[in-house]
């Protein structure tokens, strides 16, 4: 049931919580492209290890991983998750609980993994989760298909932004995600994570992320194109000391088995170019947690 004392509730009414902008009236159970209620489905929650070293530490990042997405990407690796909806339904009062054990574990962020969709229930979990003691940064990690407005109402609720940027043509997101328009609503999106946040902040000796922008990019083969405008923009127009992941390890999963191009791994050599496009750009914030475990996923 949905916390209607929330005043962030008021979004699922007509919800517009992003691009879509369905219209439809979640709480009284209407379903629009995400196919969500009002509720959260929590697939899982756990320290995790195998995001960016600055996010992991020495004690894992505090991830809770949100069933069902905004999009569909055909190349989804958690599709069962995604598309699906794998998982159970929780309350706001659930969630902060499961926040304060992610901190209880010693986690050191509360990592939202596919949160766009659900964005007013964890506006109020986390602020339910503040008043208990909740004291670490939470890290807003999103395929990037967001919007301004429902951003701005997260502002101070968010420290740390981890979006994707997946492409740059609207036909190639089209194609392969469905939604035309993500190229623009990505680009506006993170503009406005970047002004909120700023870029990202470290700490010295520990490492870790304390607040700012992250932004991932993952390279696909024969797009190279597009990773390229993709790394320029964001250098150019976000901030040459933006913290960028550029990640090599794409894998033909679900329908990009069978379409050609996208059916294959991506090779040594696209991924050198991709790094080398980054530096060209002027991006000098790259992180390398994962690089060494790329020799056994590259093509030759």
């Amino acid at each position: 049931m949905a916390d209607n004392s929330c005043k962030f509730f008021e979004l699922y009414r007509s919800c517009r919580v992003c691009p879509w902008e369905c219209g439809c009236n979640r709480i009284e159970g209407e379903t629009g492209k995400c196919r969500c209620g009002p509720e959260p489905v929590v697939n899982d929650y756990m320290p995790h290890f195998g995001e960016e070293g600055c996010l992991v530490g020495e004690r894992g990042s505090g991830a809770i991983f949100f069933s069902y997405c905004n999009l569909s990407c055909i190349f989804c690796q958690t599709a069962n998750i995604s598309q699906k909806g794998e998982g159970i339904p929780v309350s706001t009062d659930k969630l902060s609980d499961i926040m304060l054990w992610l901190q209880n574990e010693g986690c050191h962020n509360i990592n939202l993994i596919t949160p766009t969709h659900v964005s007013p229930s964890i506006a109020c979990a986390v602020e339910k989760a503040r008043s208990k003691g909740l004291n670490l940064p939470v890290v807003y990690n999103s395929g990037g298909y967001d919007r301004v407005e429902t951003l701005k109402k997260l502002e101070g609720i968010v420290d740390i932004y981890l979006p994707d940027f997946k492409f740059w043509k609207n036909e190639t997101a089209e194609k392969l995600c469905g939604a035309s328009n993500y190229p623009e609503k990505a680009r506006e999106a993170i503009k406005e994570m970047h002004r909120q946040v700023g870029d990202l902040e470290i700490e010295q000796g520990a490492g870790l992320a304390k607040r700012g922008l992250l932004v991932r990019h993952l390279v696909l083969p024969g797009y190279l194109d597009e990773t390229e405008k993709i790394l320029k923009f964001i250098a150019e127009e976000i901030s040459p000391n933006t913290y960028v992941n550029v990640m090599g390890h794409y894998h033909p999963c679900g329908k990009a088995r069978s379409i050609p191009g996208i059916n294959r791994t991506l090779t040594r050599s696209e991924f050198n170019a991709a790094i080398e496009m980054a530096r060209k750009a002027g991006l000098k914030r790259l992180d390398t947690t994962h690089w060494h475990l790329l020799d056994a996923l590259l093509e030759a």
